[in-house]
C-alpha cells in the first residue's frame, strides 16, 4: 500500500465546538440541528435544575438543556444571553444551553484520546474523548450520555 493511500484513509470528523464555563467542548456536527438564541423558555415544574425548560422553535417543543447545571458549574455572572445547541435523540428536540459558539474544526478522527485520567469527573461522564490542539483541550461531548437525565 502506497504511503498516499494510507494518509488519505484518515477518517476526518467536524466538530461545532462551544464554550462552557471557560472550557472549549466539541459536538460531532452530525448531531448538530441548529445553533440559535433560546426566547421565552418556559419553566417545567418539578423537572430536575439541568432542565431548563422548553420552548417552541418553529412548531416544534424543545427542551431545553442548561449545559452549565448538567457539568455541576455555577451560574454565569456576566449577565450574556446563553446560545443554544439544537440535537435531536430518538425524534425528540433539545437544546443544550452554552455560553458561546466557536467554529467548526475538522480534525483527524485518530487524533482522539480516551479521556485523561485527571479530567473532572463530571465532564468525564459526557465526554466521548479529548482533541489536544493548540494550548488547550477539546472536551467531545458524547450527546447520548449528556441527555441521559
Amino acid at each position: 500500500m502506497s504511503k498516499k493511500m494510507q494518509i488519505g484513509e484518515g477518517a476526518m470528523v467536524e466538530y461545532v465546538t462551544a464554550m462552557i464555563g471557560g472550557q472549549l467542548f466539541g459536538l460531532p456536527i452530525s448531531r448538530v440541528q441548529d445553533v440559535f438564541m433560546p426566547e421565552r423558555v418556559t419553566r417545567v415544574p418539578l423537572s430536575s435544575r439541568e432542565i431548563a425548560g422548553v420552548l417552541n422553535l418553529r412548531g416544534r417543543i424543545v427542551t431545553v438543556v442548561d449545559m452549565r447545571a448538567r457539568l455541576g458549574l455555577p451560574k454565569p455572572e456576566d449577565g450574556k444571553v446563553p446560545m443554544a445547541v439544537g440535537v435531536d435523540l430518538r425524534g425528540e428536540s433539545y437544546g443544550l444551553l452554552i455560553d458561546q459558539i466557536g467554529e467548526v474544526l475538522r480534525l483527524s478522527e485518530d487524533g482522539k484520546e480516551d479521556n485523561p485520567v485527571n479530567l473532572d469527573p463530571r465532564m468525564a461522564k459526557l465526554a466521548g474523548g479529548v482533541h489536544r490542539l493548540d494550548g488547550q483541550l477539546m472536551v467531545v461531548l458524547d450527546v447520548d450520555r449528556v441527555l441521559e437525565l
